[in-house]
């Protein structure tokens, strides 16, 4: 191959490269995206929650739009959450992780990759939390662990249950330990929320994975999922490298994972928060059948006590 050759091949190269980026900028800045039917106007796929109208895909959204389904639409507090020192591992790799943050942060607009809010689903005040995947696969690091603590300690001290919203990836390797740490630390501040007698839910939604799902993603009092969503640690290839035979169809989505137990029940988004008004109602004994069975065992006992005496 002479050099004029290896000129003209890299000059392709990069004719296409900037073809693609041009492609996925066009569609990311259109009104249009695609599922099974092929193009849907964005408009269309929002107005029926973000799920296809004829697959019944739960199609990836956003923080704020996740608050606005549940507690209506800016009818909750966002907070500002600690942001802790950016790249304390002075990391590079293709690129630094500095330059990585800094387009995550102008792609999203969010300073890390979890957002936490404060709402009301039916007079039931709620602490939530929830990932943008836009957001560096909305891995975990020190940022996104304080905000989980932070929303923790607002529940704690407010006395409200606790809503974690998942997605991402799992841990982020451009903080090594400090990102593992974040496992624990979300753990034991579940912990210190149920010792407290305050519901934690989790919904989990596509895709739940790793370090994640190793954590506070499977740590609720009830787990819920959205249908088809990717619920893993390892992945599928990893797995069947491993254990060397075919994996059951469907495997690691929410259906699946329900059957074996790591689910308690998959909850479409259009039924979510009353799904979740409902599970609270019994969990913070609000459903007013238990209340009046236990107004009546508590009438019982007296009668019995009276009775006895």
């Amino acid at each position: 191959m002479n050099w004029i050759t290896k000129i003209l091949k890299a000059g392709e190269k990069i004719k296409t490269a900037i073809k693609e980026r041009a492609s996925k900028e066009d569609i990311a800045n259109s009104d249009w995206t695609s599922c099974c039917i092929g193009p849907i106007l964005k408009k269309d796929l929002e107005s029926n929650l973000w799920v296809c109208p004829e697959c019944n895909k739960h199609h990836r959204i956003k923080p704020k739009d996740r608050f606005d389904i549940l507690f209506g639409k800016n009818n909750y507090e966002i907070f500002k959450t600690p942001i802790p020192k950016d790249d304390p591992l002075n990391w590079t790799d293709s690129k630094s992780y500095k330059d990585r943050l800094k387009s995550a942060r102008k792609k999203t607009g969010l300073e890390c990759g979890m957002l936490v809010a404060s709402g009301n689903i039916d007079n039931i005040n709620i602490t939530a939390v929830a990932s943008d995947f836009d957001f560096l696969g909305a891995s975990m690091a020190a940022a996104e662990g304080e905000a989980f603590l932070y929303g923790i300690q607002h529940a704690i001290e407010n006395k409200t249950p606790f809503l974690c919203i998942s997605a991402g990836g799992g841990m982020r390797m451009m903080e090594s330990l400090i990102s593992l740490s974040q496992m624990t630390r979300t753990t034991l501040a579940i912990n210190e929320l149920k010792k407290k007698g305050l519901p934690y839910l989790v919904c989990i939604t596509d895709p739940t994975a790793g370090g994640i799902t190793a954590s506070y993603a499977m740590l609720g009092d009830i787990n819920i999922a959205e249908p088809g969503a990717l619920i893993a640690f390892a992945g599928a290839r990893v797995i069947q490298g491993t254990v060397k035979e075919e994996l059951p169809e469907g495997f690691q989505k929410s259906e699946y994972v329900e059957k074996t137990g790591f689910v308690d029940l998959i909850v479409e988004r259009k039924e979510l928060a009353s799904k979740i008004r409902t599970l609270l109602s019994i969990l913070l004994k609000r459903n007013s059948v238990i209340t009046s069975e236990q107004n009546e065992t508590a009438e019982d006992s007296q009668s019995l006590t009276k009775v006895a005496s």
